[in-house]
């Protein structure tokens, strides 16, 4: 096995941490797959007919991403406990929007904007994904999916972007997403584990601050 020196000491990587990296991998491409898959009906399909397929490519999505931030390494407890809390609550506001309304759940949400106020945490906590991993591995494409997402989500929602803007900024969304999955599938795993002896350490610091309490 072998052993990596970190910034607060030698650590290893055992068969649990690359397992948790394949399903973050796996769960992304699921959650990119089904995107993609629901994007390309709406900007390439006219046919009204779709439009209830992409309720249970949503749900999917959506599990796809929870699973994800269940097994993504951030280093700073905060944050992560806060992309899953997002995450929660865009999951509770579209299954309340999806419940109250009797159109399909992507019209509604279309039709009506201020629902974004709260399905639009979903898409807060996936742009904190686009984030980490520009910030860590300095990926072009995530770079440009972290504002491509809250300017698409918070122009519908104050309805000042023109209808071909907003289509262009979905395909670039879709297409990035994938091509954002793909990388991730075939890039080195410990990467992705990252220093476990930071994990350590603030685990450490943590249960100080607690029994100093």
């Amino acid at each position: 096995m072998e052993v990596y020196q970190g910034q607060f000491g030698e650590f290893t990587i055992n068969k649990d941490d690359r397992r948790g990296v394949i399903i973050y991998r796996a769960a992304l491409a699921v959650a990119a797959s089904c995107f993609a898959i629901g994007s390309t009906l709406v900007l390439f399909n006219h046919d009204p007919n779709i439009y209830p397929l992409l309720t249970p490519l949503y749900t999917c999505f959506s599990l796809a991403l929870g699973v994800s931030l269940l097994f993504i390494h951030i280093y700073m407890v905060a944050l992560h406990r806060t992309l899953q809390a997002f995450w929660i609550i865009g999951s509770i506001a579209s299954l309340a929007v999806a419940h109250t309304d009797p159109q399909p759940f992507a019209v509604t949400v279309y039709n009506h904007p201020l629902t974004l106020l709260g399905v639009g945490f979903t898409f807060a906590a996936l742009t904190g994904i686009f984030f980490k991993e520009a910030f860590c591995f300095n990926r072009l494409e995530t770079k440009v999916l972290t504002p491509i997402v809250p300017t698409l989500l918070l122009g519908h929602l104050l309805e000042i972007l023109p209808l071909q803007l907003e289509r262009a900024l979905l395909a670039f969304w879709a297409v990035l997403f994938v091509v954002f999955a793909i990388r991730k599938l075939i890039q080195a795993i410990p990467p992705d584990i990252g220093d476990k002896s930071v994990f350590t350490y603030l685990k450490g610091q943590l249960k100080e601050q607690a029994s100093a309490q």
